[in-house]
């Protein structure tokens, strides 16, 4: 971050916060999980986070100045409603969609139909190759399958839409008509279209919605949800010099920008579900601070899916390891995403990420 982070003294226990300049954000702080989380609902000490199974006891008041950013942490039993923006506490804590709310984050297994992957190299790019990986991912403990049939790494080349939609459409009929359910990435509305008459139900798109004109249209008419993650530029130029002053709260921004305009565009909000954006015109550093303020993107009010696993800022942080190495890291970024509330996480190990959060459930029932 460019700008300076001044924290600022809490009010006394009990003392109204009213007085206080009106916050431009809040992160939920001071989570608390299983039985301490339901003994603090209870007791009006803690507040469900989006209505799961994680509480907040603390909100972190965020107010974004000109030359710093300033952050007070008041207790949940000393909070002022008042002080926050319209609708704020709510957006925190009311429940999210159940296909996006399990006892855990749900998983989404990752299938790269592209001969160009940064994670797989091209293993799944055949038909056949990437069907078998669908199955396994599945059975591995993957809720939702994501199909692509473009790379969106850091300098990737555009493919035209037919080829695009060559590689995806006979993976997803197949893997849709076994009854999986099928998300399908893409930024372009010829291969949304074609993606959901052949079965998906989820669209997962890179840009936003701000890629193909046409997309926000379609899928105003479509009853599926919509995943908007956040990216600057285009995959091909966007991690040429990213640069942020804030960057939690300018992600935040701008995929509460882009939520409005596909609401605008009749895309219903219960639909709209927001990506940070891990490795998308981010440095390492952007992506940890992204990362570490996660809990933020709760008061948009919508179902955040994060996906960290095998990025580049794994090696960049570690000891420069190639993708197929990155394990460790990919697994810290998931608990880190489940402890901070994420719905869903999208990554390329199913198996071993489905184990970890077997373990983190088995924990968090005793704490």
């Amino acid at each position: 971050m460019t700008l300076p982070i001044i924290f600022e003294p809490a009010p006394r226990r009990g003392l109204s916060v009213s007085a206080l300049p009106q916050p431009g954000y809040a992160r939920p702080a001071d989570l608390v999980y299983g039985a301490s989380a339901e003994a603090a609902v209870a007791a009006g000490d803690g507040l469900p986070l989006a209505g799961g199974p994680i509480a907040f006891r603390s909100l972190d008041l965020i107010r974004r100045d000109v030359d710093a950013v300033r952050l007070q942490t008041v207790p949940v039993a000393d909070l002022d409603p008042d002080i926050l923006p319209s609708g704020l506490l709510d957006r925190l804590t009311a429940p999210r969609d159940p296909v996006w709310s399990t006892d855990g984050p749900a998983i989404m297994g990752i299938v790269n139909v592209t001969p160009d992957s940064f994670s797989d190299g091209g293993r799944f790019a055949s038909r056949d190759a990437a069907i078998g990986q669908g199955r396994r991912l599945a059975e591995e403990g993957a809720r939702i399958l994501d199909i692509g049939g473009e790379s969106t790494r850091p300098g990737a080349a555009e493919v035209s839409i037919d080829q695009e939609i060559d590689r995806v459409v006979p993976v997803i009929e197949v893997l849709a008509g076994e009854g999986h359910c099928v998300s399908v990435d893409t930024r372009k509305a010829p291969v949304m279209r074609a993606a959901l008459d052949a079965g998906a139900s989820i669209v997962n798109d890179v840009s936003a919605l701000t890629h193909d004109p046409d997309a926000p249209a379609l899928l105003a008419a479509r009853n599926c949800p919509v995943i908007l993650m956040h990216m600057r530029g285009e995959p091909g130029t966007m991690q040429a010099d990213p640069r942020y002053e804030c960057a939690p709260l300018e992600v935040y921004d701008e995929l509460r920008a882009r939520l409005a305009a596909a609401e605008a565009a009749g895309i219903a909000r219960e639909r709209l579900v927001v990506d940070p954006g891990f490795g998308f015109a981010k440095t390492a550093i952007h992506n940890i601070q992204v990362t570490a303020w996660l809990a933020l993107l709760h008061g948009i009010g919508r179902p955040v899916l994060f996906g960290g696993s095998r990025k580049s800022s794994i090696a960049v942080l570690s000891r420069g390891e190639p993708a197929d190495d990155r394990l460790p890291g990919s697994l810290a970024l998931a608990l880190a995403g489940a402890d901070l509330g994420a719905q869903t996480v999208r990554v390329h190990d199913a198996a071993e990420t489905a184990q970890a959060f077997a373990l983190r459930r088995a924990i968090l029932r005793e704490c």
